[in-house]
């Protein structure tokens, strides 16, 4: 699976703070992070938005480093996503995710399909 691919299966080549940190980008950053906090709710600022992805090495945002539900269980687990997992389809953490974004629950499903048939 790609390494972009996060634990719960969103790819983070996608995401706008993945990308403003690849291209070093403070406007994208700035964009972001004014979005984030009008969604969220909570004072989030461009300083926060530097992350190399998910399960790569290197920076994440602070909700995506010690925050996510869902990262914090795949890594207690050791799994490499939550694909890796026997309890993804009846999990609360990550199904919010695999209920709305039908390219997640595909990687995911995909990746649990080939964990399960391998010889």
């Amino acid at each position: 699976m790609n390494d972009y691919i996060a634990y719960c299966g969103l790819d983070c080549e996608g995401c706008d703070a993945r990308i403003a940190t690849a291209n070093n980008d403070d406007a994208l950053r700035e964009k972001v992070a004014k979005l984030w906090s009008e969604l969220n709710g909570v004072p989030i600022t461009p300083d926060m938005i530097f992350c190399d992805g998910c399960r790569m090495n290197g920076r994440k945002t602070p909700y995506c480093e010690s925050l996510c539900p869902i990262r914090q269980c795949a890594l207690e687990k050791g799994v490499s996503t939550c694909g890796g997992c026997g309890e993804m389809l009846t999990c609360e953490k990550v199904g919010m995710i695999l209920k709305n974004n039908d390219e997640a629950r595909k990687r995911l499903t995909d990746a649990a399909g080939s964990r399960n048939h391998r010889p």
